[in-house]
Order: structure tokens, then C-alpha cells, then sequence
């Protein structure tokens, strides 16, 4: 495409255009402002569209009462924290696992549970709205900041998205220049970001998608839209990126499996979010586990061949029902390999189906179990529990004969007999125990052929 066709007028329109297509609602900024007819807002210091987050509020929690759900309203618009990173953890998790609330019920009774901000399982109960040229104001440090974001994406009347273009015949105008952008509205506009969960830029043809805090080296490109096969030349990177990380369905997949806040210890907190790569393998390796445990999700029957796409290794065409082997997935180095196995990792604990499994991470070295601990040390949001470490082959067994749950690192020594010619101990006769091996190449075909049996 030739960029000198190309105005930000042009890129804007399309965009909303294929985000139309995916089933969001388009809104223009000043039509839904303050004091107009059809306002959504009652003035331009709202980051929420309140009327879309109260009743879909209502929708999906139907049965709590009026009060409760103020109560909620209330916890997910001011989220607590020190520093806008550690608001926006505070939403995510209220975003993910639900916003905890207690109510009196109709017998009388004191009763608490997490209320649902997002319906996950059903998409289309939720309600998707995309706005341009959104005007907003806040205050900061006394200066009174207004700005207008291109493009915020609103799930349930919360903004959790933002798309920032620039106009592709300006060569001074490239998609770092929108960056900075996000930077300067990040500093300017606080309110807007507490509540944000995914960042894109683009000129029309070249995006980036990040997440809020990332420098530039963490802003990469999304590839595909299905994940079956990369995206071909015919398609700019715009249309990839909305289509395939925008559509209802990967979008609350991406927010709820694939978003980490890395906390090394130094308080600064890190966002991460997935790479297309890491996205559509943990997918197909968490359909593969379903196969290969011959388990299936409520309502759903789970193929023997399901569809892998480019993630495939091998030239069989896939496994059986029930045989216990998942697969494998390659990595280039460098592509995130220990953040790819967290997600994967977090996904198969919270899928139903698998029914409260144990994680089971294996290294052929103490320095690699080390590192890998680390890394999933600094996810425990992601994998809900935190991990341990077994020290001995004792308590290896010791931590593997729960009946449920748990993420255990350990090393394949372990695994090994203590006297030569013994015969390991069965451990488990249990389907929920999973084994993740890292860089065990060297060694894992003894554990396949024996000890995993």
C-alpha cells in the first residue's frame, strides 16, 4: 500500500471499520460527549461509560443486590494502590478473578463471593464498544490536563484499551511517535491508564501492540489472526493486530491468561503481555493437554485432532485421546520461552476441565530449575498458588502425592532411582499431573519411556 494515499483520517476509519467487523460498536468522541444529545459521560474528567459498566454489572450478576453491586462499581472504579503500576495490578486481578463482595441474601444470611466484571465464558454477553477521538480531562500535580486519545476501546463501559496512529505520509510521524504518545497521555491522563490492559500503535501499516509501562523494545508486532498460518503481505500489520488480538473472544482470552506483573523485588512492578507466538501455542498445548488427559470443557467435546496450525512439531498428525503425551513446542532464542511455560502453566490451573491440576516443571539442571523458579516466583498471580521446590527425591514424592494442585519444580535426577537396577515408585495413578520439561533434551527420553509411564 502506498503510504502517500494514506492520512491518519484514512487509518482511523479503517480501523474502526475492521473493529466493526468483529462485532464491536462504533461511537464518534464528540457525539457521545458531555452535554449533548445522546451523552455517555458526564463530563470529560469520566474515564468510564458508567450507565454500559452498571447494567452489564447487573446482567451478569444477576441475584446480588442493589447495594452489592454499588459495592462493586465502587472497588473497580477507585482501585488502591501507591503508584499508577500498582493500580492497574489491582484492576487486572479484579478484572481476572472478580471483584470480592458480601451481601445479605433473601434468607438472611451473610453471604460473600467474587462478583464477575467480565463474563469470559460468553463474550457476547459482554458489551463492546470502540470510541475515536475521546476527549478526556485530569488533574495532575495541580495542572489541569486535556487530551484525546485516537482510539479507546471500552469492555463494560471500562477503557481497556487504547490505539494511538500517526499519519503514514509524515515521514516524522512514525509508530514510536505515537509511543511517545502513550507516554505523554500516561503521565498526563493517570485516570485513563489505572484501568488499562493493552496498547497499540500504528501509521496504517506497520502496529505494535504492548502493555502499559513497556519501553519500546517490548512493543512487537502481532502476526496472525487465527494463529493457524502468519498473516500474508496483502494485509498491513494494523488489520492483523486488531483482527487477531481484537476479537472478543482472543481479547478476554489474552487479558486473562497471558497479562503477568513482573515484581523483581526492586518495587517497581513490570507488565507483560504475551507475543502472538506465546498466545496461540499455550492455546493449542492446553487443547493438546485436554486431549492427551482425555478430559473435555463442560459442553464441549474435544477433538482427537484438534486444530494446531504452525505450532505442530513432527510430521504425525497428532496423538491420541487419552495417551498422555502432549507435545512439544520449539522456541527461537530469545523468544520468551520462560514466560511462554508461566502462561501455559496458568491457563491449564484455571481450566475446569483439568479439575485443580498439578504442575509438575522439570530441568536436567540445579541452575536452570533456578532461573525457572524465579520466573514463576514473580507470577503467582497468574498461577494462583506459589511454587515450590523439591529437595530431595523424599520430598519430590512427599510434594507429589497431594491429591490436588500445586506447581513443583524439580530436576530429572530426582526422578532416577536411588540404587541402580531399583524400579521407581509409582507416584500417582492420577490424569491432572502435568509435566512441563525445560531444556531436558538430554535427558527426558529416559523419563518418556520409564518414569512418566
Amino acid at each position: 500500500m502506498n503510504r502517500a494515499l494514506l492520512s491518519e483520517y484514512v487509518v482511523e476509519q479503517a480501523a474502526l471499520a475492521w473493529l466493526e467487523g468483529l462485532s464491536w460498536r462504533v461511537m464518534y468522541g464528540p457525539d457521545i460527549a458531555p452535554e449533548t444529545p445522546n451523552f455517555e459521560r458526564n463530563d470529560y474528567s469520566q474515564v468510564i461509560i458508567e450507565h454500559r459498566l452498571r447494567n452489564t454489572l447487573a446482567q451478569i450478576n444477576r441475584g446480588l443486590p442493589a447495594d452489592a453491586l454499588e459495592d462493586i462499581f465502587r472497588k473497580l472504579t477507585h482501585p488502591e494502590g501507591a503508584t499508577l503500576e500498582a493500580r492497574n495490578r489491582s484492576f487486572h486481578r479484579m478484572l481476572v478473578n472478580g471483584v470480592n463482595v458480601e451481601y445479605r441474601s433473601a434468607d438472611g444470611n451473610m453471604r460473600g463471593e467474587p462478583a464477575k466484571v467480565i463474563d469470559f465464558d460468553d463474550w457476547a454477553a459482554n458489551d463492546w464498544l470502540v470510541v475515536n477521538q475521546f476527549s478526556l480531562t485530569d488533574t495532575v500535580g495541580g495542572n489541569r490536563n486535556t487530551r484525546r486519545p485516537d482510539v479507546v476501546l471500552f469492555v463494560n463501559g471500562l477503557p481497556l484499551g487504547i490505539i494511538e496512529l500517526k499519519n503514514p505520509s509524515d515521514e516524522d510521524a512514525t509508530i514510536w511517535s505515537a509511543w511517545q504518545q502513550i507516554q505523554t497521555y500516561q503521565s498526563e491522563l493517570p485516570s485513563l491508564f489505572s484501568m488499562n490492559e493493552m496498547l497499540m500503535v500504528s501509521d496504517g501499516l506497520e502496529a505494535r501492540i504492548g502493555a502499559l509501562g513497556a519501553g519500546r523494545e517490548w512493543f512487537k508486532p502481532w502476526r496472525t489472526t487465527t494463529g493457524e498460518t502468519l498473516a500474508g503481505p496483502d494485509l498491513t500489520e494494523l488489520q492483523v493486530m486488531l483482527e487477531g488480538a481484537c476479537h472478543p473472544e482472543r481479547c478476554l482470552a489474552l487479558l486473562r491468561d497471558f497479562v503477568v506483573f513482573d515484581d523483581d523485588g526492586s518495587g517497581r512492578l513490570v507488565k507483560k503481555m504475551a507475543g502472538y507466538h506465546q498466545f496461540h501455542a499455550v492455546r493449542a498445548a492446553v487443547s493438546e493437554t485436554l486431549r492427551a488427559a482425555d478430559l473435555q470443557r463442560e459442553g464441549q467435546r474435544i477433538a482427537s485432532r484438534p486444530i494446531r496450525g504452525r505450532y505442530e512439531t513432527g510430521r504425525r498428525s497428532g496423538g491420541e485421546p487419552g495417551d498422555r503425551r502432549i507435545g512439544v513446542v520449539w522456541h527461537t532464542q530469545g523468544s520468551g520461552k520462560s514466560l511462554t511455560m508461566a502462561f501455559y502453566a496458568g491457563a491449564i490451573v484455571r481450566e475446569q476441565a483439568m479439575e485443580n491440576p498439578t504442575i509438575v516443571v522439570l530441568t536436567d539442571r540445579n541452575d536452570l530449575d533456578d532461573q525457572l523458579f524465579t520466573t514463576f516466583s514473580r507470577c503467582q498471580d497468574l498461577l494462583r498458588q506459589p511454587p515450590v521446590q523439591a529437595e530431595s527425591r523424599a520430598d519430590l514424592r512427599e510434594k507429589l502425592s497431594v491429591n490436588a494442585g500445586g506447581v513443583v519444580f524439580t530436576t530429572i535426577q530426582k526422578f532416577f532411582p536411588e540404587e541402580r537396577g531399583d524400579t521407581y515408585p509409582t507416584l500417582s495413578e492420577r490424569r491432572n499431573i502435568v509435566v512441563i520439561a525445560d531444556e531436558a533434551h538430554r535427558s527426558q527420553y529416559d523419563f518418556i519411556d520409564g518414569y512418566a509411564r
